[in-house]
């Protein structure tokens, strides 16, 4: 069993999240957005699919699944880091990767130990490149972390069934 942090919890982030517990690993998803949390703590789902709701009952009753705002936290607390925020187009039709480089920063002030970061965002070719520079100048890529890019391909209305194969 791993500690994993999904940053994140729209679509991607959410349904990512909820099957990774389900396959046996701690979970923490977290979000900036406190009232989203608090949402999800008070079991609203701010999304629907088929099979999720009773999905993340399961987990967060068996304490494979926590909701948390505290980014920081959830990162030391964890082995793996996937970051799947928002990639919303610009007026010029490129990807806005604000979100992506904010949360790398953050995974960058709190790497306490050995990380396996991943991009579940759309991104650009060539972003994997610059989140290891971002970090090679103070860490050792295979000894202080590691990055892999893991990208999306979920359907809304049948993502869980993607992600599992099927539905429970």
């Amino acid at each position: 069993m791993k500690n994993i942090t999904i940053v994140g919890t729209g679509y991607v982030g959410l349904v990512t999240g909820v099957g990774l517990a389900e396959f046996g690993n701690k979970v923490i998803c977290v979000d900036i957005d406190k009232d989203k949390i608090s949402q999800l703590k008070s079991g609203l789902i701010p999304i629907y699919e088929p099979g999720l709701e009773e999905i993340i009952k399961r987990n967060v009753k068996s304490e494979r699944l926590y909701f948390s705002d505290d980014i920081s936290l959830s990162i030391q607390k964890s082995q793996v880091i996937i970051i799947a925020v928002g990639t919303p187009q610009t007026s010029n039709g490129d990807a806005n990767m604000e979100y992506v480089y904010s949360v790398v920063r953050a995974i960058k002030q709190n790497l306490n130990d050995y990380k396996i970061i991943c991009t579940k965002s759309t991104v650009p070719i060539g972003t994997g490149a610059k989140i290891i520079k971002t970090f090679s100048n103070d860490f050792e890529e295979g000894s202080d972390f590691d990055y892999v890019s893991n990208p999306e391909f979920l359907r809304e209305g049948s993502a869980v069934k993607d992600f599992y194969g099927r539905i429970e």
